[in-house]
């Protein structure tokens, strides 16, 4: 008994699709035959990816994603140069600077460690960060709160801290509108560890 196989060029293209993160062959599909309906917009995002993947390049500085070189955060002299925040991806800056908390710099490692996945320090911006220190009085790591983000943690205060830098960490623990009675013991326990006087 035959099966209709998809045209290679459609099977190819549900296959990149879903090499996206959070994308299953099902949604693939259904984006791939969406695109291949509405050709203005396989236009418009063909040519958006390409254009993307000319122009933004990262920053010589922090990493971050951006434009120009260096990037705009870079250049702000009016952002507090004592200050540094540590975060994973360039999408993590655009996540703070939201919150409009932070005024100081930023330093993106691209990733974490993961020995496991053979990523290390060389493979991360260690270096880069390493070599920005000159007068930085604080480095606050804002990393996920996952196993490989407080090693990443944990390991860039062993560098830092002989240097006689802060270094200090988000909080972690409950969001707002939480129900403890959801919340698993970890994450109670690091709301606990966090708490602050009223």
């Amino acid at each position: 008994m035959d099966f209709l196989q998809y045209p290679q060029p459609l099977a190819d293209l549900i296959s990149s699709l879903a090499r996206l993160p959070g994308i299953g062959p099902k949604t693939a599909g259904r984006l791939a035959f969406y695109l291949l309906q509405q050709p203005q917009v396989s236009g418009d995002l063909a040519k958006a990816i390409v254009v993307a993947n000319r122009d933004i390049r990262k920053c010589s500085i922090c990493s971050n994603f951006t434009a120009k070189d260096p990037c705009e955060l870079c250049q702000n002299t009016q952002r507090d140069q004592t200050a540094l925040c540590v975060v994973e991806h360039p999408r993590d800056v655009v996540s703070l600077e939201k919150t409009r908390e932070f005024k100081g710099r930023y330093h993106v490692l691209h990733g974490v460690l993961s020995p496991m996945e053979g990523i290390g320090p060389e493979q991360l911006t260690v270096n880069l960060l390493l070599k920005r220190l000159d007068g930085i009085q604080e480095v606050v790591m804002a990393l996920n709160p996952t196993v490989e983000g407080e090693a990443t943690a944990l390991y860039l205060a062993r560098l830092l801290k002989p240097l006689g830098i802060r270094v200090t960490r988000i909080a972690h623990g409950l969001p707002v509108g939480g129900d403890l009675e959801y919340a698993d013991e970890v994450t109670i326990a690091r709301a606990l560890e966090g708490r602050r006087q009223l």
